[in-house]
Formats: C-alpha cells, structure tokens, sequence
C-alpha cells in the first residue's frame, strides 16, 4: 500500500508539473492527494484563469476537456473519474464531493455543434484549420452535480442537467432532465426507477 501511494505521488507530481508548464499555474489548481493516472489527460484550448479545479483526494482516469471559447471544469473532494470518460465543458461543469462517475461517460454542457448544416461544416473547417474557435456558441447551458452521486458506466449526461445530492444513474443511462436527490434512474432517456429511502442513504 505505502508502495502504491509513492509511486502515484511520485507519478501526480510529475503530471501536475507537466500540466502547469503547459497552461500555467493560474489555470489549473490540485487539492492534496488528487491522483492522476497515466491514463487521464487535460486538455484546455484556451487557458484561462482557474478553468479547472480539482479537490483533495480525487482519482482521475479520464479526461478534462475546456473547450477554447469558454468552459469551466469544478470537480470536489473525494471524487474518482473513470478510465474512458470525457467531461466536455463549453460553459461550467461543476461536480460536488464524493461523486463517483464510473468508465466510458460523457458529461456535455453543450450541444457539442450547431444545428445548422452549414454552420456545422464552418465549425469544422475552422477546427482543423486553426484550432477551436474563440467565440462559439453550441447552445451551452450549466451542468450541476451534487454530493454523493453515482454515475454508471457509459451513461451521458446531457447540457442543462441538475443531478441532486445521493442520486444514481444506472448504466448506460441517457439523461436529458434533471435528476431529483436521493433518487435511482435509468434508460434512453432516463426515467425514474425508484427512490432510495432513508436506511439506504
């Protein structure tokens, strides 16, 4: 155990130099004990001051995406992102303490592209040519995720959504409305499968 917790910090340390060199130190900021495994990557187009922030004792084996005209990523104490997931932000993400999202999700701020066709295919031409666009609009709306929630594997979480504290997200769930505290969903689109009574909280 002491052996695996050097060489995670030993490993930690070394990202969190890396990533501060890439995007400088005003725009990330760790909590104590945060680990990040060879498999998470960060990924900011446009850094910015504080676009992510990572609580104490997190375990992140996915993927932080700030989109380069806007975004902001909030992830709190105790939480683990699993290997395959991609938060995307475009607006603000925030994640509260002690949530546990599992392998393969997508939590999406935004639309992602236009609905317009021709838009679209500008999006892209200007992506490939010089990178993410500055000033976008994809139809971004807040996501908010509160304490003591579990998100299943390869579930999506959709722009808009309010997950309240102690809610559970079965796997492979699709949500699109917001998701009541203390409350199990599941399916594509996610409805509610029951509510988790007290002697469960």
């Amino acid at each position: 155990m002491l052996l695996t917790k050097i060489i995670r910090n030993i490993f930690s340390a070394g990202y969190l130099q890396i990533l501060y060199k890439k995007f400088g130190r005003k725009s990330i900021s760790f909590g104590k004990e945060s680990y990040f495994y060879p498999s998470s990557r960060v990924r900011i187009f446009a850094p910015k001051d504080r676009c992510v922030e990572v609580g104490k004792v997190s375990s992140i084996r996915g993927e932080l995406v700030v989109l380069g005209h806007g975004g902001r990523i909030k992830l709190g104490d105790y939480c683990f992102v699993g290997e395959g997931t991609k938060i995307w932000s475009a607006k603000a993400i925030s994640i509260g303490n002690r949530v546990l999202i599992s392998h393969n999700v997508n939590i999406f701020d935004s639309q992602t592209h236009p609905v317009s066709a021709k838009k679209r295919h500008e999006e892209y031409l200007a992506i490939v040519n010089s990178g993410f666009p500055d000033k976008n609009f994809i139809g971004e709306i807040e996501v908010n995720i509160e304490d003591d929630v579990l998100i299943g594997a390869s579930s999506i979480i959709l722009r808009g959504v309010q997950i309240g504290r102690g809610a559970i997200v079965g796997a492979g769930s699709v949500v699109t409305r917001d998701v009541q505290p203390w409350t199990i969903v599941g399916g594509n689109p996610a409805k509610v499968i029951r509510e988790i009574p007290e002697h469960e909280r």
